[in-house]
């Protein structure tokens, strides 16, 4: 195919260039109705390139199939049989995904450290989870992908279970071992789901984990607009393969999606699939050879560790690792992981994206350069010299991998919608959660609806919160008291 094309990029130069003057939406007019003062802060370009796509982007009856030629541009540069784009990010994305292999009541193999999308999908599906532990580093307290041993035991136990999802690569950057779990459920028939929500850019270099597409995964989410070229809320879901019907697929991102898509979306993902397809290894190189100098700039720093594939990688750990995750180990500061992502932004203007009780997380992309760098190194170094004068780090009552591994009792739809109250914290332990309580991010919920409620759990979420924790889920944002199951 020929990846100089971009249909939508085009198709919106065209109705620029036509000159239509639109009687639908959206109602902003290509921009000319917004208020001055949001055209000031947003700027004009982004509400003219905001076109709806039937009787816009394309004829009313989409002849033009602009949409449709930009996704098989998609699927062909990585290796899929077919590409779904998504304008609600993966969250979107991995619940359509997982609807298409397993309806109510179903079982679908799910790791016990997925994101709370997944947990939604659970949710509105009414399918059952079979839970399986993720390779939990407890000196560390990190969760890894499964291996395929784990999967064919919970298989040989849930012959009936649909299939299965996989999350990799982790926030931290960590990776499972793809194929060798495809390879596990294709022995029993069935269909892997790969939430790769952070790995879009891992099918455009060698030097970089297994993309799903190539390790023989049937259907797998990645989240463009984490580590590639498109706006917020950017997601493809990839197929190949007839384990899972791309009909089927289709029809459950319509239950979900929304009918007034952002051409925005659209046309940034066509511009990343051709900017990776002509240059996406030469500028991932260069992504690369950054990101390694840099990560060893920051582990000279005093009271700093950078972590990699010796600390994530191995036996029961993570079968590898994306080496553009810079992992900070802060704790030799004697502060936490929060406190440094507050500092950071607060006093040097400088943003990251996951905090722990000990560690923070730099994502680098191929739009990093030494600028950017050199701010995220001369930051950390500021940090090293003023982490004296922050407050002594409020503790976190962390866990045991088996004490983090909650007893289900319901499951997840049946607990969301039964009669419920909330109840003091204290009077949770022992009850049956109705809601999630979710550090975010990484977004992997500590405490499910349907799972019971207990004591070190609950000290966990709260010594978190204290010490800085973002739990954006629970009714109760100070966790006072706990939305549970009525009795």
């Amino acid at each position: 195919m020929d990846h100089s094309e971009t249909p939508v990029l085009d198709a919106l130069q065209q109705f620029r260039e036509r000159g239509y003057v639109p009687f639908n939406p959206p109602g902003h007019r290509q921009g000319r109705g917004v208020d001055p003062r949001v055209l000031d802060v947003v700027g004009a370009d982004v509400f003219a390139a905001d076109v709806i796509t039937p009787n816009g982007l394309d004829d009313r009856r989409t002849t033009g199939r602009v949409l449709e030629r930009a996704q098989e541009l998609m699927a062909d540069a990585v290796n899929a049989d077919h590409a779904f784009f998504s304008t609600c990010g993966s969250s979107l994305s991995v619940k359509s995904a997982m609807l298409a292999v397993a309806g109510p009541h179903e079982k679908l193999i799910v790791p016990r450290h997925a994101h709370k999308s997944v947990i939604s999908a659970l949710i509105l599906s009414g399918v059952s989870p079979v839970w399986i532990s993720p390779h939990w580093d407890a000196e560390r307290h990190l969760a890894h992908p499964p291996g395929p041993d784990q999967v064919r035991e919970l298989f040989r136990a849930e012959p009936e279970a649909r299939g299965m999802l996989l999350v990799t690569p982790t926030d931290y950057g960590t990776c499972g071992d793809i194929r060798a779990v495809a390879a596990v459920c294709h022995e029993f028939g069935k269909p892997l789901i790969v939430d790769e929500a952070w790995g879009a850019h891992l099918p455009f270099h060698p030097d970089l984990p297994p993309w799903a597409m190539d390790a023989d995964a049937d259907l797998c989410v990645t989240s463009v607009h984490k580590s590639g070229s498109a706006v917020e809320q950017s997601s493809v879901f990839h197929l190949q393969g007839d384990r899972v019907d791309p009909n089927v697929l289709k029809a459950r991102e319509d239950l979900l999606g929304t009918t007034s898509a952002t051409s925005l979306v659209y046309a940034t993902l066509d511009g990343w699939r051709r900017q990776m397809v002509q240059h996406g290894k030469a500028l991932l190189t260069t992504a690369l050879d950054l990101a390694h100098s840099t990560r060893a700039t920051i582990d000279e720093l005093p009271g700093l560790r950078v972590m990699g594939e010796a600390e994530f990688t191995g036996p029961s750990l993570a079968d590898s690792f994306d080496p553009l995750k810079i992992v900070v180990d802060v704790s030799g500061l004697d502060i936490s992981g929060y406190q440094a992502t507050d500092w950071l932004r607060e006093h040097r203007q400088v943003t990251v994206g996951l905090s722990d009780h000990r560690r923070l997380v730099a994502h680098f992309t191929h739009a990093d350069d030494r600028h950017s760098a050199t701010a995220l190194v001369d930051a950390l170094r500021a940090l090293t010299r003023e982490a004296g004068s922050l407050p002594t780090p409020k503790p976190v009552d962390l866990p045991s991998p088996q004490e983090l591994q909650l007893e289900t009792a319901m499951l997840p739809r049946d607990a969301f919608f039964a009669t419920v109250e909330q109840v003091d914290a204290h009077r949770a332990v022992g009850r049956v959660a109705a809601e999630m309580i979710t550090p975010y991010p990484p977004g992997a919920p500590a405490v499910l609806p349907g799972e019971v409620i207990t004591r070190e759990v609950l000290d966990y979420v709260r010594s978190g919160l204290a010490a800085g924790m973002v739990l954006p889920d629970p009714a109760d944002a100070e966790l006072e008291s706990i939305r549970v199951v009525a009795r």
